[in-house]
């Protein structure tokens, strides 16, 4: 009824209220009507009263928002939305806006630009899902831009959003109509929208940039202005969430969550009212808040004092704009007349427009305000293109000052109004537009300059001393727009396109000047700098233009007129520069007969700078306009390899350690400078400047290389005019330097436009040389490879023709191996490897050479040929320097003065003169000898052929491994010699055959006489063998023979920590395994459901194994005392160690096994098994006699008569005390008895979760626990019988350390009878669980391991006999089994009718189980009965024989050891070895008397619940795109949480949030860890499905994470999605990850990772 009566009471308001939009459509005023209907109702719905948000929406939608769309329809709301979508259709834009953290997905075939999207719905009705594709988590603030035709090659729509053949969409009430050339027209009753839209978004700018916090607008003031004031709190970066939390307890006396919750709504919308009251309080809070802020942090909380009316009316604007963004996504109609409104300009012309106003203001707006603007921008201005173009040259104009609000703003980019940048200047048209008209390349630039203006020197260069790194990082982000701009060329250009280009590139090269020689090094004489310089902002600028400085070159190449002025401006800039001038004047430089006129300049003694972008931008502007052939109309650019040059001699310099004393700044410069980061643009840059410095001014290789010689400071040394011999190492490494630039110069031609390749051909070369380094993953190929604008390396378009795939393991990554064909290619000096590198890929070519029986000789390959415009380089190998330079070289190794040459040098001089070879090789095959100019051969011959006849004669260590590169060159020039005289080089050739057979024929006969020789000794030592054993006969004839019957031999282990062997023997030093208890839940069949105190666990397990006792461990062996000094040690050691306790618990006695690490905490003692003596003939007497019917009287009459015994015993012996008697009768050593204590507590400690008590009786009870369930788990982990030594072990120990319990002063009986009350009514007791409320194997080890406790008496033996123990077994296992066949009977379903003999049995006993329960159950045939009891008791055999097996030591049958587990003779083989019948249902048929009681206890009736496997999706995106929809319960925002999957039950948990803590043992956890507690006792396996990594947790402190079973296409793993590529569930992967669960290895999995792990902050896992 009071439901009935508010919905009335709510509906009469709505009719009230819409009233007033006709009193609005009637008043002469609209506006002024409107504005004081607001003026009443505002205040009267928010902030005025304590109010819950749900109330204040209600009374918002029926006083103000319903009003507001009744007059903008003209009638009801609900009709005109209904004829609106009439007369509409959807559009063709998706537009939706990216929450953080939502998964994304571009693809790599179709999109314009890496940042084209798509949202998950579109992506997966698109045809981009079958092509190659990224998806990677959304920072918040993008669109999708399905629907952008202008962002898709092809594909641009998704089945939803397809236009079709559909016209453009239509309204019914509202058109807006583009005239070409006119301003868009206002039809029919569109007039009071446009008004309506028009007050309203005013009234939204108005308040969202209100600043006065006491005072209202005139129109607004109310005419009663109360007391009542917000002290409102604001979000800022600089604080944390506990600072603010403990500033807010301290201030405004709020309790712990009250102030957790203050802080949450903080973050997310970016403010907070924290107290409402007079001005006077909010004052008093006001600077309570700042003084307890600035205790915290320098920089105090902003918080400011608002009152109510203007607080409330704030409040409101907020939700009008999200009512606007409703309102315009209905029509097209709609969005025009708000984007008309927002960009129409003000009447005063010096106020902007609307949505200038918000932009302006954006970065005075809290959080929640900027959402709400950029959101409203979203959905309109930005899904209709004039529009867009509208609002983008808005957005250019304020450019400038967004960006410096955005710099002096703490707030991230994605929540800043300049993150929009993306989604204007990407679009293409849109880009080359604002080029056109706003000149936006200059803006930006512009903006970057003023705001970098403080950082320039005198000389106008950049010097970052002191620099601000955050301000610095933010306007590294204004060169992302510039990329954007410039991210597509045009394929036609205007004049004015090409005249603002210009433009633009005149104001970046003005930038570039300012970079060009910034950061000037001069190297450190006498003592080491005292201050680091600073360098990480010059190259952090240079990483940010490497993109931009190609993207201007592609510009630059699309247009010949552009490319010819550009490379004129940059040519006129680079000689404006004056960076490094020289200070001394030219001089004569005199070398072999040449003489150069150069101005001197050493590097190490002047200021050099490794800072050249406009050089470098020059470069490559020359080599494209190589191509157009407009080069001859230059003049010949001079001096244009000096600074490069001057670079590279730095870079030598340092590799020589001559700069030392500069520090590391230096040498972490010259690393970036040749890192695939920044070379592109900077070291292969250099390279090319030098191949045109050679070509562009043709200058005389000779002047060329002397000039290089200057530069290296070499001159003197060539030229044999030095005799210094205390720089002689320094000379040494700047000449291989020297020689290795040099063949850079002349042999890195893979350069499209200065050999005739394309960049294909580019990345085949850079793929196959890190391949030849060693097999690599794709992801280490992809971070070796540059990277373009679009964030592509070009390698899986060639990385199939040049590579085989190797997939991975269970472990690992896949490999690639380049094929055999493509190793000529290999040059062991290309010019990308690093030291390191070059090193490693020498060593692996010469050895798999060394494997295919070759030499060992690295020939130079075949280059490409150069272009005719850089011909000319070649020359540089055969002119008088270079013959010189390498003869000089050559002569000090034949001189044998070891400190004047190093192998380095003369393998590089090799190098050169085969390259030189090759290439007089491939002129003299091209032409006709007489045509050949290159005459390198002829020279080399007269100069210093000698000497290299003479290096190969030489018989030096460190010459040896250059013998077979010096062969092959002496070969080469046979070769060529014989081209040039025209005759046949056969016998040169058959000479070099000749060799390399007697080559081969030498190795292979030292590899026989090698062998020979091993099989000579190896006789030598069987004869001598045979001899000792001829001698000792009598010692080998008295040995038994292996496999003979004898006594049990004692088996000998060695400790781990001493290495000492010893015998396992009852009465020596005791000796352990390591081994560690746990809690465990992998066999439960009902998730979530722990026993609780007070329950009859532990003594009966329930058949949904909710919890149990789990021990394992890694198999290895110490001695007691070894161990205990060993775990003495470590709680020493460790107590010291940092965060030593997230890697073991020392309070829980754990530790890590000294030899493998795995977590332990405790040793289970190793005791052997007793020999056996038993009587055949007496057993089968006594079996006559001992029937079940018999055997279970005399067991009920035994336990009647020891009660009172029991009672008097618990009087007089402790526990301790009995133990003691017990190991005394039973000869057990001391250390024995303390380990088995020790064992047994710690069991009953850790599975109970209580304190260690030796006293408690259920000691022994957790003991025999422990070894149910591990059998139990044993038995499901694996397939057939498993029999493993650790196994026999833990059995055996059990079984002793129950014995040790089991008489504990009258428990022993009390247990037994208590567990024979399940199955026989005779001996029930009160509140015995029903039959099938227990899990039967359990109840058989307890049963079987206690029973001797009824023989204890002072005057007989403590064990029983032989004879009696079996058969006290066979009884027990047929009276559980036959329980056990009963549990599976009284769920079973109906089927066929019957045939066989056993069939027919089980139907006979189905009827009788249904006449003692009264149950009126569906018919069952016995076909079916016996199928499903043999399926439903093959486990519980298993565990049986496994039982009886480590109890006894009698071996299994073999056919327990098949993998057919569920087969019939593995079922026979089972019921032979546990002496039970084939026929299970033959044991009712003989024990008829015991049936009965037995049926009668199967009264109740259980509900058994299974687990429901986890459904593994084989794509990851599928599994991404559930998480997409998940929504936390706890939650009521629409803010993206962070979803994780529990890997147990497949629960859906949100982790890592404030809405889903909870109370654990009173400390606050995270719903991950609430939820392991539960579903795993205290352990969980979670996959983070958005990092796409796995969580280990062991407990709330202790985790780790681990690779999820998804890899992609390269056999890699993806954590975080860093790569983005698409994954697929690997079931090797899975099956490992499975059985880390099923094994118990997660603890040890943990402590492992944590171990290698070096902990410096410790995670707070329980948070999780």
């Amino acid at each position: 009824v009071h439901f009935c009566l508010h919905e009335e009471v709510e509906s009469k308001d709505v009719k009230l209220f819409s009233f007033v939009s006709q009193e609005w459509q009637e008043a002469a005023d609209s506006r002024a009507a409107l504005l004081s209907y607001l003026k009443e109702q505002v205040p009267q719905i928010f902030c005025l009263k304590d109010s819950s948000p749900q109330e204040e929406e209600e009374l918002m939608q029926s006083r103000l928002l319903h009003p507001l769309e009744c007059f903008l329809f003209g009638e009801d709301p609900q009709e005109g939305l209904e004829k609106l979508k009439e007369g509409s259709t959807s559009s063709h834009l998706c537009g939706r806006v990216f929450k953080e953290g939502e998964t994304v997905y571009s693809c790599r075939d179709c999109a314009i630009d890496p940042t084209c999207v798509l949202c998950m719905d579109c992506f997966q009705d698109s045809v981009h899902k079958s092509h190659r594709y990224k998806m990677h988590a959304s920072s918040g603030g993008g669109f999708c831009d399905c629907g952008d035709v202008e962002a898709w090659k092809i594909g641009p729509y998704c089945s939803k959003h397809d236009p079709g053949a559909a016209n453009a969409m239509v309204t019914v009430s509202c058109v807006i109509q583009q005239k070409e050339g006119k301003q868009p027209l206002i039809l029919h009753n569109c007039l009071e929208i446009y008004s309506l839209f028009r007050i309203l978004l005013h009234y939204v700018t108005d308040f969202l940039v209100w600043e006065e916090n006491f005072e209202l607008p005139a129109e607004l003031q109310p005419r009663i202005k109360d007391n009542t004031y917000y002290c409102v709190l604001y979000n800022d970066e600089h604080h944390s969430y506990d600072h603010v939390i403990y500033t807010l307890q301290r201030s405004v006396n709020c309790d712990l969550a009250e102030a957790q919750t203050h802080t949450t709504l903080i973050d997310k919308e970016g403010r907070r009212a924290v107290k409402r009251g007079s001005l006077t309080s909010c004052q008093q809070a006001q600077e309570r808040i700042r003084a307890n802020s600035v205790q915290i942090s320098q920089q105090p909380l902003r918080v400011e004092i608002l009152h109510s009316v203007v607080m409330a009316h704030q409040t409101f604007a907020l939700h009008l704009g999200s009512w606007l963004q409703k309102i315009i996504s209905y029509s097209v109609g709609f969005r025009q007349a708000f984007c008309q409104v927002a960009l129409q300009p003000d009447v005063d012309r010096d106020r902007p427009c609307l949505i200038s106003r918000l932009m302006l203001h954006d970065a005075r707006m809290f959080k929640g305000a900027r959402k709400i603007v950029h959101e409203l921008i979203f959905c309109s201005m930005l899904m209709d293109t004039e529009c867009k173009r509208l609002f983008a040259i808005e957005f250019t104009k304020h450019y400038k000052q967004l960006q410096k609000d955005f710099i002096n703003d703490d707030h991230e980019r994605n929540i800043s109004i300049t993150a929009l940048s993306v989604q204007i200047f990407t679009v293409p048209t849109l880009a080359r537009q604002l080029i056109e008209e706003c000149n936006v390349i200059k803006v930006i630039v512009d903006t970057v300059m003023e705001l970098l203006r403080e950082h320039l020197d005198d000389n106008n260069r950049f010097v970052f001393l002191g620099y601000n790194s955050d301000k610095f990082s933010r306007i590294q982000v204004i060169f992302h727009d510039l990329r954007y701009i410039l991210i597509s060329k045009p394929s036609i250009w205007t004049e004015e396109l090409r005249g603002q280009f210009l433009k633009g590139f005149r104001v970046f090269l003005g930038l570039l000047k300012c970079m060009q020689g910034m950061e000037e090094v001069k190297r450190q004489l006498g003592q080491h700098i005292a201050v680091e310089p600073e360098w990480e902002a010059g190259f952090t600028l240079q990483i940010q233009l490497r993109h931009i400085l190609a993207m201007f070159q592609d510009w630059c190449s699309s247009d010949d007129e552009i490319l010819l002025l550009a490379f004129k401006e940059c040519h006129t800039v680079l000689k404006q520069c004056n960076n490094q001038p020289f200070h001394r004047d030219a001089t004569d430089y005199y070398m072999c007969k040449h003489i150069l006129h150069a101005r001197p300049y050493k590097v190490s003694r002047e200021p050099v700078s490794i800072h050249l972008p406009i050089s470098r931008l020059l470069a490559g502007l020359y080599v494209l306009l190589c191509g157009t052939g407009a080069i001859e109309r230059l003049e010949n650019p001079v001096k244009l390899a000096e600074h490069p040059l001057r670079c590279f001699v730095l870079a030598a310099q340092v590799s020589a350690e001559m700069w030392r004393r500069n520090g590391l700044s230096l040498v972490s410069q010259v690393y970036y400078y040749q890192d695939v980061k920044c070379r592109d643009e900077m070291y292969d840059k250099d390279i090319v400047m030098l191949q045109v410095g050679v070509t562009a001014s043709k200058m005389d290789p000779n002047h060329f290389l002397i000039l290089v010689l200057l530069r290296f400071e070499l001159f003197d040394y060539f030229n044999r005019s030095c005799s210094s011999k205390d720089q002689l190492t320094q000379w040494n490494r700047l000449t291989e330097e020297m020689l290795y630039l040099l063949i850079a110069i002349i042999g890195e031609r893979y350069v499209p436009g200065i050999s005739q390749l394309t960049k294909e051909d580019v990345t085949m070369r850079e793929v196959i040389h890190l391949l030849c380094i060693e097999p690599m993953a794709h992801s280490s190929l992809v971070k070796a490879l540059p990277e373009n604008e679009s964030h592509e390396t070009g390698l899986e378009t060639v990385i199939t023709k040049v590579a085989t795939f190797k997939k991975p393991g269970v472990s690992g990554h896949g490999l690639y191996e380049v094929k055999k064909e493509h190793l000529v290619e290999f040059n062991p000096f290309f010019y990308h490897y690093s030291r390191s590198q070059h090193s490693k890929a020498e060593e692996s070519q010469k050895k798999r050479r060394a494997q295919e029986g070759n030499d060992k000789a690295l020939r130079p390959p075949v280059p490409p040929a150069f272009c005719s415009d850089f011909s000319y380089i070649v020359q540089l190998l055969c002119c008088d320097i270079m013959v010189h330079i390498l003869r000089n070289v050559l002569q000090r190794a034949a001189e044998d003065r070891p400190t004047h040459w190093t192998e380095a040098m003369i393998q590089r001089a090799l190098h050169l003169i085969g390259q030189a070879l090759l290439e007089e090789k491939s002129q003299l095959e091209d032409v006709t000898a007489e045509e050949v100019t290159f005459d390198f051969s002829l020279k080399a011959r007269c100069e210093w052929k000698n000497e290299l006849c003479c290096l190969f004669e030489i018989t030096l260590p460190s010459l040896e491994a250059q013998k077979d590169m010096i062969k092959w060159v002496l070969q080469m020039f046979e070769v060529v010699k014989c081209l040039r005289e025209n005759s046949s080089p056969t016998v040169s050739m058959s000479m070099e055959t000749s060799a390399q057979d007697k080559e081969k024929a030498e190795r292979k006969r030292k590899a026989e006489a090698a062998k020979l020789h091993r099989q000579k000794i190896m006789a030598q030592m069987s004869a001598m063998q045979k001899n000792f054993i001829e001698s000792n006969k009598m010692l080998y004839d008295n040995m038994p023979e292996s496999g003979t019957q004898g006594e049990t031999v004692a088996e000998v282990l060695t400790c781990i920590l001493c290495q000492e062997e010893q015998e396992v023997m009852a009465q020596a030093p005791a000796m352990g395994l390591a081994a560690c208890v746990q809690r465990s839940t992998v066999l439960t069949q009902c998730r979530g459901k722990i026993p609780r105190p007070g329950t009859s666990y532990p003594l009966f397990m329930s058949p949904d194994l909710a919890v149990g006792t789990h021990t394992g461990s890694c198999g290895h062996v110490m001695h007691a005392t070894c161990w205990q000094k060993y775990y003495e040690a470590v709680q020493n050691t460790t107590r010291n160690r940092l965060h030593a306790e997230l890697i073991i618990d020392l309070e829980n006695g754990e530790y890590l096994c000294p030899l493998c690490k795995s977590l332990c905490n405790t040793v289970v003692p190793l005791i052997p098994l007793e020999p056996l003596t038993f009587d055949y003939e007496n057993a089968a007497i006594i079996g006559e006699h001992l029937t079940l019917p018999r055997w279970i009287q005399i067991l009920s009459a035994r336990i009647k008569g020891l009660q009172s015994i029991f009672k008097m015993v618990r009087l007089l012996f402790s526990f301790l005390n009995f133990v003691l008697f017990v190991v005394s009768r039973r000869k057990f050593s001391d250390s024995i008895t303390e380990m088995l204590v020790v064992c047994a507590t710690t069991v009953h400690r850790v599975g109970l979760k209580t304190a260690p008590n030796e006293l408690c009786p259920r000691v022994s009870i957790m003991a025999w626990n422990t070894c149910a369930f591990t059998i139990q788990a044993i038995g499901t982990a694996s397939v057939g019988f498993c029999h493993s030594f650790p196994l026999h072990v833990f059995m055996c120990a059990g079984l002793k350390i129950a014995n040790l319990h089991r008489k504990h002063t009258g428990a022993g009986g009390l247990t037994v009878l208590s567990l024979f009350s399940v199955l026989l009514p005779v001996m029930s007791r009160k509140n015995t669980p029903s039959l099938l409320e227990v899990d039967l194997f359990h109840l058989l080890v307890g049963l079987v391991l206690s029973i001797p406790s009824l023989y204890q008496e002072e005057t007989v033996d403590l064990q029983p006999s032989a004879v009696s123990a079996a058969y006290n077994h066979l009884h027990i296992l047929h009276l559980v089994t036959m329980a056990h066949v009963l549990q599976i009977l009284l769920s079973s379903a109906a089927g066929d009718g019957q045939e066989t003999k056993e069939e027919r049995a089980a139907a006979e006993l189905y009827s009788a189980v249904s006449q003692h329960t009264g149950r009126l159950l569906p018919d069952v045939s016995g076909s079916s009965l016996v199928e499903r009891v043999k399926t439903g008791i093959a486990p519980f055999l298993r565990c049986a024989a496994l039982f009886f097996n480590c109890l006894t030591g009698v071996p299994p049958p073999e056919e327990l050891f098949s993998i057919s587990v569920d087969s019939q003779e593995q079922m026979e083989a089972l019921c032979s070895y546990l002496a039970l019948p084939s026929n299970v249902f033959q044991l009712f048929h003989d024990h008829r008397e015991t049936v009965s009681p037995l049926l009668q206890r199967s009264e109740k009736t259980l509900l058994h619940l299974t687990l429901v496997p986890i459904r593994w999706t084989l794509d990851y995106s599928t599994l991404l795109n559930q998480a997409s929809y998940f929504k936390c319960p706890k939650s009521t925002d629409d803010e993206r949480k962070h979803p994780t999957l529990c890997l147990f039950c497949g629960a859906m948990l949100c982790s890592q949030s404030s809405c889903c803590l909870s109370q654990l043992e009173g400390e606050d956890v995270g719903a991950c860890t609430a939820h392991a507690a539960t579903c795993g006792a205290g352990v969980g396996m979670f996959l983070r499905i958005r990092e796409c990594e796995i969580v280990l947790m062991a407990s709330r402190t202790r985790g780790s994470t681990y690779p999820a079973p998804y890899l992609d296409d390269y056999g890699e793993t993806d954590p975080h999605l860093g790569r983005g590529n698409p994954l697929h569930l690997c079931p090797e992967r899975y099956r490992k990850l499975n059985q880390l669960w099923q094994q118990h290895c997660i603890l040890e999995e943990i402590a492992r990772s944590l171990e290698v792990v070096n902990v410096m902050f410790a995670f707070e896992w329980q948070m999780l």
